[in-house]
């Protein structure tokens, strides 16, 4: 083989920093947004977070520095434009422009949800609470720490303790003592535990808050809380004879028949029946519990002059500034520092502008899923029609994965609800006049229909399967068993109410 020289011409498309930047920044959920410009806020000292600082305009009558800076479209190259979905760098700055024009139209109008009941969300929205302290909250007691609270109080000799510790290692997040006390006996290492002490211990661990805790299994556990009930509790003791013998027939709630192999009243057998409802089967999931996530919305939808109308939630990003302080010291410093101080401007400009195209970028997908999906804001979630990603970047002239981002963890409030933007999006199912009903329509009637029907005569997975082929939609009784399961709701057998 003899070296040569080659001359190939190809094509590659690169991504700068800016506009890997803004990608960056529009799949961001609105709180990893926030801590994402609190950390650039912090490395960066010519941008301000939260505050009134300088704008562009004022810097540049201030002195000529501001203008001897390189723009972000002069700065590269052709002119690179945070258009999201194209990328393309010819026509860049008049593009720019419009986007610009478009957010402070429309994005800059945030509205504040007040028809909802709503007040200000997010940072710089105004708050009552301005004494400067953060809400600080007690860090949940797990189940394991609760139990060995009430052990330490019992009193309980050295060898006893032994095992009621290990019981409470044993316990799983529902209480329930998965593995044995073959397992709790092996963890012990000690040749002259028996099951039967380990067996009193466990029962002393039942009575303990939350009662029930520490059960080999269910029956286990909804009998140790009866047990623990007074004596004089009406149909303790039926309920007890049903969960010791008819547990699986209490759980298709076929009343009637326990009556019978019971030999006790039907009444009798419904009010025990609802005695035992009030149990807890899974006693431990109470306890370290993870803290209840509210989700703030980042826009809101309401309909004004018979029209559906989409607004930004105020507060929907950090609000960020140029700093006055040292943007005023460009013009003094010596060249190395001018220099530093300049392309931190130039990339706090390149931010703002990215935050920008955000929320302008994020406001035309809304209102695009809400022409689209106008239907289900009228009538509801069976009114909900097919949609697809490739429609509403084809609507916005985005690609595809621009639309991905931005519909993924940003929630849009509705007067039916906060949803994900993601929500809007299903699948079709074919229907008799050729068209195609959304998944979630068919899910939200097929809902409607069990919601409906005869708590005696429940309809198995073929007859919504027929009802819904009756009403024009076509679709397999393995899809209705499908969706079923994926609303939770229980199999007809499950569902049947035995008078």
């Amino acid at each position: 083989m003899k070296p040569g020289l080659q001359l190939r011409l190809n094509q590659q498309l690169t991504l700068t920093p800016q506009l890997q930047q803004a990608i960056r920044l529009l799949q961001l959920s609105r709180l990893e947004l926030e801590t994402e410009l609190r950390e650039l806020a912090e490395s960066n000292p010519l941008l301000e977070l939260d505050g009134e600082g300088v704008d562009e305009s004022e810097l540049e009558a201030a002195d000529g520095t501001a203008a001897e800076v390189a723009t972000p479209d002069a700065d590269a190259g052709a002119g690179d434009s945070i258009e999201f979905g194209e990328m393309r760098s010819d026509g860049a700055g008049q593009d720019d422009r419009a986007a610009d024009e478009r957010s402070d139209d429309r994005g800059s109008e945030a509205w504040d949800g007040e028809e909802f009941g709503a007040t200000s969300y997010g940072n710089g929205a105004g708050h009552d609470d301005d004494d400067g302290f953060e809400a600080q909250d007690a860090a949940p007691v797990s189940l394991h720490e609760h139990l060995l609270h009430q052990v330490n109080l019992l009193n309980l000799s050295a060898r006893d303790l032994a095992i009621a510790l290990a019981l409470i290692d044993a316990v799983d997040e529902d209480g329930y003592l998965r593995e044995g006390l073959a397992s709790v006996q092996a963890a012990l290492r000690e040749p002259n535990m028996g099951l039967d002490e380990i067996e009193a211990v466990r029962h002393r661990l039942q009575q303990l808050d939350p009662a029930g805790v520490a059960s080999l299994d269910l029956r286990d556990c909804l009998t140790a809380q009866l047990r623990g009930m007074a004596a004089d509790t009406e149909h303790l003791h039926l309920a007890q004879a049903m969960i010791a013998e008819h547990l699986e027939t209490l759980a298709k709630r076929d009343f009637a028949r326990i009556a019978r192999s019971l030999q006790a009243p039907p009444e009798a057998v419904a009010e025990a029946a609802a005695l035992i409802r009030t149990l807890d089967p899974r006693p431990g999931a109470a306890l370290g519990a993870a803290p209840v996530e509210y989700v703030a919305p980042d826009a809101y939808v309401l309909r004004e002059h018979g029209r559906w109308q989409v607004r930004l939630a105020a507060g929907n990003q950090p609000k960020l500034g140029l700093n006055r302080h040292y943007c005023g010291l460009i013009a003094r410093a010596r060249r190395e520092d001018a220099a530093y101080l300049k392309g931190q401007l130039q990339e706090a400009r390149w931010l703002i502008k990215s935050l920008q195209a955000r929320a302008d970028t994020l406001l035309r997908v809304a209102e695009a899923i809400v022409r689209q999906q106008s239907a289900f804001l009228d009538f509801g979630p069976e009114a909900m029609r097919p949609l697809v990603l490739r429609e509403i970047a084809e609507e916005v002239g985005m690609h595809e994965s621009t639309i991905s981002r931005v519909t993924t963890r940003k929630y849009l409030r509705t007067p039916r609800g906060t949803f994900e933007f993601k929500y809007f999006f299903s699948s079709g199912v074919s229907t008799d006049d050729g068209g195609a009903a959304s998944a979630t329509a068919v899910q939200a009637l097929i809902r409607k229909l069990v919601d409906a029907e005869s708590p005696r005569r429940p309809l198995s997975d073929q007859a919504l399967t027929t009802e819904l082929n009756q009403r024009g939609i076509q679709v397999a009784r393995r899809t209705v068993a499908k969706y079923r399961e994926a609303l939770r709701i229980p199999s007809s057998s499950e569902r049947q109410r035995a008078g």
